[in-house]
């Protein structure tokens, strides 16, 4: 059994015997019932109560008067994901600032806390990208269906009517694609930084471990950013009247 972190045996400590009821609900029975929480889940769990604080924080200190460091920073944030979002997904961007926002938020600091002793990155284990992708994958068809009614169906159908069938198998098995891709880009890019990084604090504690930590920092935000901008070209292209 994967070694524990010490989140992951305090939440199974007092945790275990709920969950297990939880997952009993849905017929689903846990590897190892003493402890049915992961390392992965821990660090989801960590990274979301830390984003509901960061956010608590944020709208308390919140001021038109004398805004402070944390606010230039969030409004940067937001500004950044609005001009993207309005460029790529044109009129009615402001629906998805949000989701977009806060996604970006989780899959950083799921990339991030991996860097604090103790801790593992999140995103490197496969689950966790994956769930990412299917909440985005089943957000964008929703909005997209939404927005154009039938005419979302009929963007999966092509120009031309006697290839419909054709074209709707290819549309079909390419957004299907798409989780996948999502999903091994952000996993593969975050496991083997994960993995670069361990060997050398493993050769050399000392000093140079500090280079590759700075470098999974920078491969944690062009992760990042190509997972957000991925799922705004994906959204727009759903809501294009267009279809």
């Amino acid at each position: 059994m994967h070694e524990q972190l010490w989140l992951t045996a305090l939440l199974n400590k007092y945790l275990a015997g709920p969950v297990n009821s939880l997952l009993g609900i849905f017929h689903v029975h846990a590897a190892d019932p003493q402890a049915p929480i992961t390392n992965y889940v821990a660090m989801q769990l960590l990274v979301f109560v830390l984003l509901i604080l960061f956010f608590i924080i944020v709208r308390a200190r919140l001021s038109v008067d004398s805004p402070g460091a944390l606010q230039h920073i969030m409004e940067s944030l937001d500004g950044f994901v609005r001009t993207q979002s309005h460029e790529v997904i044109g009129h009615g961007y402001e629906r998805y600032v949000g989701y977009l926002t806060v996604l970006g938020l989780f899959i950083l600091t799921g990339c991030l806390i991996g860097l604090i002793p103790g801790f593992e990155t999140a995103t490197a284990a496969p689950s966790v990208p994956l769930g990412c992708a299917l909440v985005t994958w089943f957000y964008y068809h929703f909005h997209g269906i939404r927005m154009n009614g039938f005419g979302y169906i009929k963007h999966f159908l092509g120009p031309v009517w006697w290839l419909a069938p054709l074209m709707f198998l290819i549309e079909v098995c390419s957004h299907l694609a798409r989780i996948l891709s999502l999903t091994i880009r952000l996993f593969a890019n975050m496991f083997a930084s994960d993995m670069v990084t361990l060997v050398f604090f493993t050769l050399f504690p000392i000093g140079i471990p500090i280079v590759f930590m700075l470098l999974h920092a920078g491969v944690a935000l062009i992760q990042t950013y190509i997972f957000v901008l991925l799922a705004t070209v994906y959204i727009g292209e759903a809501v294009a009247h267009e279809h």
